[in-house]
C-alpha cells in the first residue's frame, strides 16, 4: 500500500512561496489518513459480523429442517448405526441329548401407540384395557391426550392379541415385527434353562438375550450369527426330566416339603440327564426375583446347585471307604459304638442304641453316627480335608449355569478335632445336591472323581482317581445293604439293584444360630444298578413331614426314600434299563434226556 506524505515537498514549497504555515499541511494529512484507517476497520468489522450472521442463521436452519423432517417422519426407537452395535435378533435352538426342543426363537410382534394419529384415544384406551387386564385405562387415556408422540404399550404380543388389537381400528395403534424366545414345554427343565429377555430393541427388531441358567452362560455362543443354526445341545433327556418333575412334585406335595430336588447323573461321563428344583416356574413368564424374605422362598431359586444344606448321614460313607483306602479299617472292623460319646462340652449320640460295637458294614447300614465319628478319629483332620477336597466338596461345582456359581460349600473356619468326626456323619459342611451326586459318582464307577456336566458329553470322563476300585466296590456294597437290611428299604426297586444311603439333618435357623427342632433336610443318595453302576441319583427334601402313620414322621428313609425309589420305577426304563429278572424254578416239571 502506497501511503500519501505528509509532508509533500510540492506543497510545502508552493505555501511558502504563498506565505502560507506548511504544518496545516501536515495536520490536514494527518486527519484524512485516520480517517482512512477508521473507514478501513469498521468494514472490515462489518464484514464479519455478517459471515458470523450467516453462519448462525444457516446452522438455525438445518436444526429446523431436522425437526420439521422428525416431526413429519413416523416415530421408531432411536438405534445405533455402528456395524458393532446392530441388533442381532438371531438366536440358536436350545435342544436336550436327543435333539428335542428345549428353546427356540418364533415371530411376533410388539404394540406401539402414536397418540397424533390417534381418531378416538378414549375409546382405543378402554379398548387396550379389557384385552390387556394389567394396562390402566385411566392412564393410557392420559398418555393418549398428552405431548408424547412415541408409546411402548406390549414389547410381545400372542397371534390372538395381534387380532384383538387390529379389530379395534385405531390408526395410532401399530404393530412392529420382532423375535422372542419360546419354551415349549413351559416350565420343564426351567431352572437350567433360565430364560431370556429383551436387550436393544427398537419398532422393528429386538434383541433377545439370556438372563439366567444356560441361556446366559451361553449368551454369546447363541447369539452368534455364524452359528445361529446350530443347536446348543444338552445332557438333559427331554422325557426322563418331566418324569423325575412330574414325580418329585408328587412326592412333595405328599410328604409335605417345602421345596425339593433332584439330580439324575451319569457316572462316567459326568453328564446331568435330569435336574430338578421344586417350586420352578415358566420361563415364558419369568418372575422378578424377590426384593425381600429368604432367596430359597423365590421360584428361581436352584435348590440343586444353589442351595447349600447340611446332608447328613449321606456323608458316612466318605469316611467308610477313606478308612478302607488308607487301611484303618475293612468292612468286617469291629467299631465301638458305645455311647453317648463325648468331647467336651458336646455329646454325639446314635438314633438307637446299637450295642458295643458293630462291623463298620453295620455301621453304614445302621446309620451309627458313634461309629462313623471313631472311623474319622482314626483318619484324622488332615487326610479327612484332603480327601473330601478331593471329591469336590470345598469348590463350587463346574456345571455350565450361570447359578452354579452360588453354590460354593460353607466349611467350618477352623476344621477341629469336634468337626472332624461331625462332618463324617454330615453335620458342620453344607453342600448342594450336585456335589453329593458327583462324588457318590466317584464310588459309583470304580474311583474316579467326575465333573459334572450339563452338555451333551458321549465320551467317558476319567477324573483323578480317589480311591481304589476294591474300595469303590466294597463302598458300593455297603450302600447296598443300606437298601435291602438298613434305613433305606422303601427304597428298592424290583429289577434295578438300587444301593443309596439316607441322611436326615437339622435344618439351621436363618437368624440367631442353632437348629430347628422340628425342621429337617432329607436326602438319599442312590445309584442303580448297583451290580454295573450307571446313574446316580440324589432326593432332597425340604422340611419334609409324613403325616400318614399316627406319628409325623420327617426321616429320610419315610420322605425321601420313597419319593426316589417311584422315580428310579419311573426313569429306568425310559434310560434303556432292563430290569434284572432273578430265575424261579420251574415247579412240577421234570426235565428227563430222551
Amino acid at each position: 500500500m502506497i501511503r500519501t506524505p505528509l509532508r509533500p515537498l510540492a506543497r510545502i514549497l508552493d505555501a511558502r512561496t504563498k506565505g502560507e504555515n506548511p504544518d496545516a499541511i501536515e495536520r490536514e494529512n494527518i486527519r484524512l489518513r485516520h480517517e482512512e484507517m477508521r473507514d478501513r476497520s469498521r468494514l472490515r468489522a462489518e464484514s464479519r459480523l455478517l459471515v458470523l450472521a450467516l453462519a448462525f442463521v444457516g446452522a438455525y436452519g438445518v436444526i429446523g429442517v431436522q425437526m420439521g423432517t422428525l416431526a413429519a417422519s413416523d416415530p421408531v426407537e432411536p438405534r445405533a448405526s455402528v456395524t458393532e452395535a446392530t441388533i442381532r435378533a438371531q438366536r440358536a435352538d436350545i435342544v436336550d441329548r436327543q435333539g428335542r426342543i428345549l428353546a427356540t426363537n418364533i415371530e411376533t410382534y410388539s404394540l406401539y401407540a402414536t397418540p397424533q394419529n390417534m381418531v378416538d384415544p378414549a375409546y382405543a384406551a378402554a379398548q387396550l384395557a379389557s384385552i390387556f387386564p394389567e394396562l390402566n385405562e385411566e392412564r393410557l387415556l392420559r398418555d393418549f391426550s398428552g405431548k408424547r408422540k412415541f408409546i411402548w404399550l406390549r414389547r410381545k404380543l400372542s397371534p390372538e392379541q395381534k387380532q384383538l388389537v387390529h379389530d379395534i381400528g385405531e390408526p395410532g395403534l401399530q404393530f412392529g415385527p420382532r423375535e422372542m424366545r419360546l419354551y415349549p414345554n413351559g416350565s420343564l427343565a426351567a431352572h437350567v434353562l433360565g430364560g431370556a429377555s429383551f436387550g436393544a430393541e427398537d419398532v422393528n427388531a429386538a434383541e433377545v438375550i439370556g438372563v439366567a441358567g444356560i441361556e446366559r452362560m451361553f449368551d454369546e455362543r447363541l447369539r452368534d450369527p455364524a452359528r445361529a443354526d446350530k443347536p446348543l445341545q444338552l445332557s438333559l433327556d427331554l422325557a426322563v426330566q418331566d418324569a423325575t418333575e412330574q414325580v418329585l412334585a408328587g412326592g412333595m406335595r405328599l410328604m409335605n416339603a417345602k421345596g425339593a430336588a433332584a439330580v439324575l447323573m451319569d457316572v462316567k461321563t459326568g453328564e446331568v440327564i435330569s435336574l430338578v428344583s421344586l417350586p420352578d416356574f415358566d420361563p415364558n413368564d419369568r418372575p422378578r426375583p424377590a426384593v425381600e424374605g429368604s432367596p430359597s422362598d423365590s421360584p428361581l431359586f436352584n435348590r440343586a446347585v444353589q442351595g447349600v444344606y447340611e446332608l447328613g448321614s449321606t456323608f458316612k460313607i466318605f469316611a467308610a471307604a477313606q478308612g478302607m483306602e488308607l487301611g484303618l479299617v475293612n468292612p468286617q472292623t469291629e467299631i465301638e459304638t458305645k455311647g453317648p460319646m463325648k468331647w467336651g462340652r458336646f455329646t454325639i449320640r446314635d438314633f438307637h442304641n446299637y450295642g458295643p460295637k458293630l462291623t463298620l458294614e453295620k455301621v453304614i447300614v445302621k446309620s451309627s453316627n458313634i461309629g462313623t465319628a471313631r472311623v474319622a478319629m482314626m483318619i484324622g483332620a488332615e487326610r479327612q480335608q484332603q480327601f473330601l477336597k478331593s471329591l469336590g466338596f470345598f469348590e463350587q461345582t463346574p456345571l455350565e449355569i450361570t447359578e452354579a456359581s452360588g453354590g460354593k460349600p460353607l466349611l467350618p473356619p477352623k476344621w477341629s478335632e469336634l468337626s472332624t468326626m461331625t462332618i463324617s456323619y454330615g453335620h458342620g459342611l453344607s453342600a448342594t445336591p450336585l456335589h453329593l451326586a458327583s462324588a457318590y459318582a466317584a464310588v459309583a464307577n470304580g474311583g474316579y472323581r467326575v465333573y459334572p456336566t450339563i452338555l451333551r458329553q458321549p465320551l467317558i470322563q476319567k477324573g483323578e482317581r480317589v480311591m481304589s476300585e476294591k474300595v469303590a466296590l466294597a463302598a458300593r456294597d455297603m450302600l447296598r445293604k443300606v437298601v435291602t437290611e438298613g434305613t433305606a428299604s422303601f427304597g428298592e426297586v424290583e429289577g434295578y439293584e438300587v444301593a443309596g444311603k439316607t441322611g436326615t439333618a437339622d435344618k439351621p435357623k436363618e437368624k440367631g444360630g442353632g437348629y430347628y427342632d422340628d425342621k429337617v433336610i432329607a436326602t438319599f443318595a442312590s445309584m442303580f444298578p448297583v451290580s454295573d453302576p450307571k446313574y446316580v441319583l440324589v432326593v432332597t427334601l425340604d422340611e419334609p413331614v409324613d403325616t400318614m402313620g399316627e406319628e409325623p414322621r420327617r426321616t429320610a428313609g419315610w420322605t425321601a426314600v420313597p419319593v426316589a425309589a417311584e422315580m428310579i420305577r419311573r426313569v429306568a426304563p425310559l434310560l434303556g434299563l432292563r430290569p434284572t429278572i432273578e430265575p424261579t424254578a420251574a415247579a412240577g416239571i421234570t426235565l428227563a434226556k430222551n
